[in-house]
């Protein structure tokens, strides 16, 4: 039996302010679609005051940037990615080429092929958001992609040197200092100075999610993304100071963040309430992590630890941390989630920032039926088949042609007529049985 200590503001007004994001975005790719360049340099002077001669970065004007960069700054950017190179590269080893005889002269195999290019969407605007580079780009790269397109937009009509430099440290062919719907459209779609790519990948505002969302299809995408969730599951033995802080880490990425809670102890959700509203007024970035407590922020205590995992399944969260005095039991008793952090040595915004995992994770529910990325979604699983046994094929032609005629496939059945009669003269060395 579960119940509220916290809920957030009704669902109406976010299906409300969604279906305005809808119209806007809709509007936008199709004038990029139409006009083009023109379109997208319009919209970025628009939006972020930015029109420069040109918006992809040269080779020399990278290097000037990177250059500018504290060397501590670029140290860390070169260790966090290589925890990720390495996790990307298990993930890309574990996915084996194959090819078997599977009947006498029946060749079945399968290859995985990485898409020709993708597009990385690093975010930007009020914060400069290298980890994305790291997740995008050196995943893109690890997979085989050969041409990875980097944007990510100006911070106040700055440069952003520091994600500047994790592009160009992971690996991105192109960078262009290019953000919002614009962005996303013109790789999409392609115009005369960004070449269309296969796939965009990273993570955005509700507008670039958006984009997204619309031109699946027309390209592939990484996955269908919301605002940052956190679920805390936590029982008598967390610090509630440490759920607090954890909470409010993710509530900070902006308004519309949803940061649960879900507990077997109400002294510890009393108390972790309590700890977020006299963290919050010292928070430099209260200003997005206030609204996002305020509106979407939600406490429940259940009665047992294995009621607290199947309200957290429930909710399908981005990341669900497990602050519990056994936080490995959720690998067997959790279905649905993004990520798992288990407990009080680690936290989310480890995986967020430097341990090595993707932080572009499912969410608003998605988590039901999709993971995050990883270095397969840059990757095309196909199969190919050959049989060389005439007396196989045979076979298989006279299977095919009754199998397709009880479909009334006439057509199919006759690709297989063709075979049998031509192969047929040998007698098939087999049958099943």
């Amino acid at each position: 039996m579960s119940h509220f200590l916290k809920k957030p503001v009704p669902k109406e007004k976010v299906a409300q302010d969604l279906g305005e994001v809808r119209a806007r975005v809709e509007a936008i790719i199709a004038d990029v679609r139409e006009r083009g360049d023109a379109a997208v340099r319009e919209y970025s002077e628009r939006f972020d005051g930015w029109s420069p001669e040109s918006f992809r970065l040269t080779a020399e004007r990278i290097e000037e940037i990177v250059a500018g960069v504290p060397r501590q700054v670029i140290e860390d950017i070169e260790f966090v990615q290589a925890q990720v190179r390495g996790f990307a590269q298990r993930q890309r080893d574990s996915l084996q080429d194959f090819e078997a005889e599977t009947l006498p002269g029946v060749h079945l195999g399968q290859k995985h092929i990485p898409v020709a290019a993708a597009g990385a969407y690093v975010p930007g605007g009020r914060y400069p958001l290298t980890a994305s580079a790291h997740m995008t780009i050196v995943t893109a790269k690890v997979a085989g992609v050969p041409r990875v397109v980097a944007c990510t937009p100006p911070i106040r009509g700055e440069v952003p040197a520091a994600t500047v430099a994790a592009m160009h440290l992971a690996g991105a062919d192109e960078i262009h200092l290019l953000g919002g719907v614009q962005a996303v459209a013109a790789m999409a779609v392609g115009t005369a100075s960004v070449g269309r790519v296969d796939l965009i990948a990273g993570p955005g505002n509700a507008y670039v999610a958006e984009a997204k969302r619309q031109l699946f299809g027309e390209v592939g995408i990484d996955l269908f993304a919301g605002p940052t969730e956190i679920l805390i599951i936590a029982d008598e033995t967390a610090d509630p100071f440490t759920v607090a802080v954890d909470l409010l880490s993710q509530a900070e990425h902006g308004p519309d963040s949803p940061a649960i809670l879900v507990t077997t102890s109400a002294d510890l959700a009393r108390a972790a309430i309590d700890h977020v509203e006299r963290l919050l007024p010292g928070m430099p970035t209260r200003d997005l992590a206030g609204p996002a407590w305020r509106d979407h922020g939600e406490v429940v205590v259940v009665d047992a630890i294995d009621e607290a995992f199947a309200v957290a399944d429930s909710y399908a969260a981005e990341h669900v941390q497990v602050l519990t005095a056994e936080p490995r039991r959720a690998l067997d008793a959790m279905r649905d989630y993004g990520a798992l952090f288990l407990g009080e040595g680690t936290c989310v915004s480890y995986g967020d920032k430097v341990i090595g995992t993707n932080h572009v994770l499912p969410t608003r529910g998605a988590a039901r039926y999709t993971g995050g990325l990883w270095v397969g979604k840059y990757l095309k699983t196909v199969t190919y088949q050959e049989v060389t046994d005439p007396a196989t094929s045979a076979w298989l032609g006279e299977v095919c042609g009754r199998a397709s005629r009880v479909e009334l496939f006439e057509g199919h059945a006759r690709s297989g007529d063709v075979r049998a009669a031509r192969f047929g003269g040998t007698e098939p060395a087999w049958r099943p049985e």
